[in-house]
């Protein structure tokens, strides 16, 4: 389970290479993030344990092996470091042809991102225009200010600097990170999460504790991730599983020409 912690700390930071570097490792409180995201999480009533003939490893497996499974997905992370809280949350296909997402890193500011088939748009606000800008004149952080904050810049997908801000439309390579076989969790009873009746798992490494909340409606599938205990903690809840992800091309109006 620590390598998937880290998977998605790493896609987040890759995300962030445009502002500070707030990233960090690991983590989330599930209770805390239930609560603030509309998820809601109770004890089940007393019932037959689910997955009986299962281990806690052979539950995580199967549910990461599940979520490879997937056309499309939604991905949601919060990392609150230690330098700043950063947020992601976004859809995209397997094939990373359509795509849609936010990213906000608190003081660093705030990205959208839509990209179909080898298109991307990318809308910043002023914070993360000056973010970026520091250093350079203020007349002429202004003037980028005026010309892009929050407007839709089109860049191609395959340019070095697009592709290292969408990372999280690379469903492949993020999902191929979630290996089998690599955790020795342990179950920790059952709990609903958005409705959906559902088995914890946890794993303790040092002062961090791991937990894995699986869907118990038919096989196991994967819904949530999260890591306490340590500087940074973080969540990773995952939705959506192959519904079709609406990205569509901005308004000219929103758009500007940066030649």
């Amino acid at each position: 389970m620590r390598r998937v912690a880290r998977t998605a700390a790493a896609a987040v930071c890759t995300l962030s290479v445009l502002t500070l570097a707030a990233c960090g490792s690991e983590g989330g409180d599930t209770a805390t993030d239930a609560k603030k995201g509309g998820a809601a999480s109770s004890a089940a009533p007393a019932e037959k344990e689910p997955f009986a003939d299962m281990s806690g490893p052979d539950i995580v497996s199967a549910a990461f092996k599940n979520i490879h499974k997937a056309t499309s997905l939604r991905l949601s992370v919060d990392m609150r470091s230690t330098d700043a809280p950063l947020k992601a949350d976004f859809s995209t296909t397997v094939d990373g042809a359509r795509c849609t997402g936010t990213t906000d890193m608190g003081a660093g500011g705030s990205m959208s991102i839509i990209k179909i088939a080898e298109t991307v748009y990318m809308k910043l606000d002023e914070t993360m225009l000056r973010a970026q800008s520091e250093g350079e004149s203020e007349a002429d952080i202004q003037a980028t200010v005026d010309m892009v904050a929050d407007h839709w810049m089109a860049e191609k997908a395959s340019d070095p600097d697009t592709k290292d801000m969408i990372g999280f439309c690379d469903l492949k390579s993020l999902l191929s990170e979630f290996e089998e076989g690599d955790t020795e969790a342990k179950k920790a009873g059952t709990t609903t999460f958005d409705g959906t009746p559902a088995l914890r798992l946890t794993e303790k490494d040092g002062e961090e504790t791991y937990s894995v909340l699986v869907s118990t409606k038919g096989d196991p599938q994967l819904l949530q991730i999260t890591t306490t205990g340590g500087d940074e903690p973080m969540t990773m809840t995952f939705s959506d599983l192959d519904k079709p992800v609406v990205a569509e091309k901005p308004a000219a109006k929103d758009m500007v020409d940066l030649g």
